[in-house]
């Protein structure tokens, strides 16, 4: 794929001059990482080395060291974003009315920044997923202009979506299709073992054990937490496990909470406890934040606000001084396997405008919000498409820069 010479004067940017300047990128990650459990970041960077699409999932961090500062399209309107915009974090889950949205699910970087963030982070993550779904560099760079078309569409219009079976088509519409088969006693049983009337989490690759003292705590702070909520019975914890999951969060604090929910053995719930970190963007917003009480707020609060309907269950718990993040694990968690796509290129610009739409409805049903932008300012920029090209130049360089960083990192000794 060639980069035009515009995108490489943006990807040699002083920015990117000055971080490498200071260390390799395989230095900056390891620093970017120091603090977290050792046994998981091995399994961390054995995740990156796959592919450079795990790579940039695993390095949100590096995005944002290497984004410009005096990037012109910096200066578009502010939005609440989900900060690590990618194709792996879009997926289906059962909204507070028990209905199955298709929607952004992850917002651990979460934080009010120009709308143009999450769209340079979403194109970047085709251009470089390209290789591994085996998409042909010309149509990889088409499929970015129908996103970027899609959403200037939907942002011009200035109204709320969503998407559920009733709207969904394509690949979206076949995961959702798929999930009305899922039973909650068949999701219990691949996660846990029967032990006489009751049940217990089964350890696996995913669900490691964790010390007794560490699981009193849990269970002290859930039992607290439970008496404020209107069912406390329900959230009974019955077994804890450290929680492995995801790329980017692998080795920060997780755990997999086993509670009664409406009755043992066949209708217990499982919840997923996350420890909530500062964004990894933070350290180069301009735009003024909200003193947020917990980071944990924060991204309970930016979920609630982007999404069209949010779980039953979302909330944050304190333990220990530290806030975490608390919600059901549901056997509607998936995403779409984009691998289906089997060489019909449509099926693949479906489920890209798909993750268009849902993006521009989110910052429009979040507008005016704490600094975020009004639907009129965001319709506004809709009207004049002149930063589609200087965007479409800078992921596309900045493609070609993730893939040569991949190939450091992969062979670096870590």
């Amino acid at each position: 794929m060639g980069i035009p010479a515009a995108a490489v004067s943006i990807a040699r940017s002083p920015v990117l001059q000055n971080h490498h300047a200071m260390a390799t990128v395989v230095e900056r990650i390891q620093q970017f990482n120091q603090n977290r459990n050792p046994k998981l970041l091995i399994l961390k960077y054995q995740t990156m080395r796959q592919n450079a699409f795990a790579f940039l999932r695993g390095t949100c961090h590096l995005f944002y060291e290497d984004l410009p500062a005096n990037w012109p399209l910096n200066a578009a309107p502010p939005v609440w974003i989900c900060g690590d915009l990618h194709l792996e974090n879009f997926g289906s889950y059962k909204g507070s009315d028990r209905l199955v949205y298709f929607d952004i699910n992850d917002f651990d970087e979460a934080v009010l920044a120009p709308c143009t963030w999450d769209l340079a982070r979403l194109l970047t993550s085709i251009l470089v997923a390209a290789q591994t779904l085996d998409i042909d560099p010309t149509d990889a760079q088409a499929l970015c202009q129908n996103f970027l078309t899609a959403y200037t569409k939907v942002l011009a219009k200035g109204q709320v979506g969503m998407v559920n079976r009733d709207t969904s088509t394509g690949l979206v519409k076949e995961l959702l299709d798929r999930l009305k088969q899922r039973k909650r006693k068949d999701f219990l049983a691949k996660r846990t073992v029967k032990v006489g009337k009751t049940r217990q989490l089964q350890l696996s690759d995913k669900a490691t054990a964790i010390p007794p003292a560490q699981r009193d705590k849990i269970c002290a702070i859930v039992k607290t937490w439970a008496a404020q909520q209107p069912k406390p019975k329900f959230f009974q914890v019955l077994d804890v496990a450290y929680r492995i999951a995801g790329t980017g969060s692998l080795g920060l604090e997780r755990y997999i909470l086993l509670v009664e929910g409406e009755g043992s053995p066949n209708h217990n719930y499982l919840l997923d406890l996350k420890v909530g970190c500062s964004s990894s963007l933070e350290p180069y917003l301009t735009l003024p934040q909200p003193q947020w009480n917990t980071q944990a707020e924060r991204i309970v609060t930016v979920q609630q606000r982007v999404q069209w309907t949010p779980p039953a269950l979302l909330d944050t718990v304190i333990l220990d001084g530290q806030a975490y993040v608390l919600r059901e694990l549901q056997p509607m968690d998936d995403k779409v396997n984009l691998i289906q796509w089997n060489g019909k290129l449509g099926r693949l610009r479906k489920v890209i405008e798909t993750m268009a739409a849902i993006t521009a409805w989110g910052q429009l049903l979040s507008g005016g919000r704490q600094g975020s932008a009004i639907a009129d300012d965001l319709i506004a920029f809709s009207q004049d498409i002149a930063w589609h090209k200087p965007l479409l130049d800078y992921v596309q360089a900045y493609a070609a820069h993730v893939e040569a960083d991949y190939q450091l990192f992969r062979k670096a000794k870590l």
